[in-house]
């Protein structure tokens, strides 16, 4: 069944291509079309969403949506649609192996999420930290359960956000994965069900291995986010423990949840007593003006977990994270404790010296249309050099771009000639326990753009193009009368 917000969403691109429309024409306000089409405004605003994802409207801040015409460029990924099923997680060894690969100076990084250092904070972070390191003696103490001049400065940040927070409501962490990490073990025991998105981050695949947990994966929309209708349907089947997301600029796909979805997934959630954690990493760099909230902007019974970090922002390195984990802070305090005591204290410092001096703020402004920027001409490059078929999402944030190729073509194998043309990538396999996502790929958007990375980008595109030539005759002959679901279906 096709969902409502896609079917008006193609209602109004028919009106673009019948000519009702021109490019740079404003549309209705969103109270008019929700009269019109006799639908909520929260369901027009989704329609908008998946129109601006398809290349068709623009958002203009404070002036509404405007039409554009779509440049050339691939088909939007499809949904998964299999009925999710509790799995466990395993075979998470080659992220160590692309952890290595990061470190590798000969290779064009395509692969990790990390942020190349042009578009860091560099020489603001290397002042902050030699203030830090003169501040005397206070340097040396542990700082448990995090630097309170650094809480601070988080509980305003977050309550700008929409998240009222006092500083003893925050433990700080050695990054965001510290945080998830501790989040789960706060609220899961081994043998328990976690649910979360699918395609997934690595880095929670990985933390559900180290925990004995398994994973059940719900189908995720590269434009809306999690299926919230999947998700209640693993909730009436299965005892689940706990959800684990990334509303705000999912890695790998990029999609936002609005805010509507938000607040359905934390009601959800909290009338199943289920706790969510979020992973907000991602949330500073929309590449709109205005930051999207997170989920916990809509708990009222402290069942999000919220986790987050300055590692894709101000500097991976420095391993500065924290968690505001609602009724769950004593359990979160005890594993902290537990694993590590506190984390270190020179980078807790610098950065909230960074954070008071009103840097942030102004780095995040220039930085963001440097993302997006770097984003299109990303996609740019997929739809010229990759092969026929080929589905790349539309991020609105973030740094990383989910890139689906043709069926019959093993993202695993383009690792490997990849790897050996000197080019890092991640494989679609990393982010799932079955192989549904063997024919993906996830690219690091957060590069500068030079002559070396798109002759990079121009050589990935012909390893996939001479895979395809390899791999098509087998695959028309094994998927011969088989036809592909719509992209807005749920299984």
């Amino acid at each position: 069944m096709t969902i409502l917000y896609s079917q008006i969403a193609d209602q109004l691109q028919q009106a673009f291509s019948q000519g009702a429309y021109q490019p740079g024409d404003r549309l209705p306000g969103v109270r008019i079309l929700s009269r019109q089409f006799g639908v909520s405004i929260s369901t027009i605003l989704q329609a908008h969403q998946l129109l601006e994802a398809r290349g068709y409207l623009e958002a203009r801040e404070r002036s509404g949506y405007f039409v554009r015409h779509p440049h050339a460029q691939s088909p939007v990924p499809l949904v998964q649609q299999d009925r999710p099923r509790p799995a466990p997680v395993t075979a998470q060894e080659m992220a160590l192996e692309l952890l290595s690969a990061a470190q590798d100076k000969r290779l064009v990084h395509l692969g990790a999420a990390v942020p190349h250092a042009d578009f860091l904070p560099f020489r603001q972070i290397q002042q902050a930290t030699a203030w830090a390191a003169r501040q005397g003696a206070q340097t040396l103490d542990y700082a448990f359960p995090g630097n309170l001049a650094l809480r601070r400065q988080l509980a305003q940040r977050m309550t700008g956000n929409g998240c009222p927070t006092g500083p003893d409501e925050l433990v700080v962490t050695t990054g965001c994965q510290e945080a998830l990490i501790l989040a789960l073990r706060a609220v899961t025991r081994a043998g328990d069900i976690v649910a979360l998105e699918s395609p997934a981050f690595p880095g929670i695949l990985s933390a559900l291995e180290l925990l004995e947990l398994r994973a059940i994966e719900i189908p995720t929309d590269p434009v809306t986010g999690l299926s919230l209708e999947g998700l209640q349907l693993a909730l009436e089947q299965w005892p689940i423990a706990a959800c684990i997301a990334v509303p705000n600029h999912n890695n790998p796909l990029g999609c936002r949840m609005s805010d509507a979805r938000k607040q359905q997934l934390v009601a959800m959630l909290a009338a199943a007593n289920v706790p969510l954690v979020e992973d907000d990493i991602y949330g500073d760099l929309t590449f709109g003006d205005r930051r999207p909230r997170p989920a916990k902007a809509f708990d009222t019974t402290g069942h999000v977990l919220y986790c987050s970090s300055f590692s894709k922002t101000i500097s991976p390195g420095l391993r500065v994270g924290w968690i505001n984990p609602g009724r769950y802070r004593e359990a979160v305090l005890q594993q902290k404790y537990f694993t590590n005591i506190a984390s270190a204290t020179i980078p807790q410092m610098a950065v909230a010296h960074f954070l008071e001096q009103g840097g942030y703020d102004r780095y995040l402004r220039s930085v963001r249309l440097r993302y997006q920027d770097s984003m299109e001409r990303l996609r740019s490059a997929i739809a010229r050099w990759f092969p026929d078929g080929t589905a790349v999402s539309r991020p609105v944030g973030g740094v990383v771009l989910w890139v689906e190729l043709p069926p019959y073509c093993s993202g695993t194998t383009v690792y490997h000639r990849a790897r050996a043309a000197g080019i890092s990538v991640y494989p679609g396999k990393m982010f799932s326990t079955s192989d549904r996502f063997e024919h993906c790929l996830r690219l690091n958007a957060a590069n500068p753009w030079n002559p070396t990375l798109e002759k990079a980008l121009q050589t990935l595109g012909e390893i996939c193009c001479g895979l395809a030539r390899e791999s098509e005759p087998v695959a028309h002959d094994a998927g011969r009368n088989q036809t592909l679901p719509e992209a807005s279906t749920l299984g």
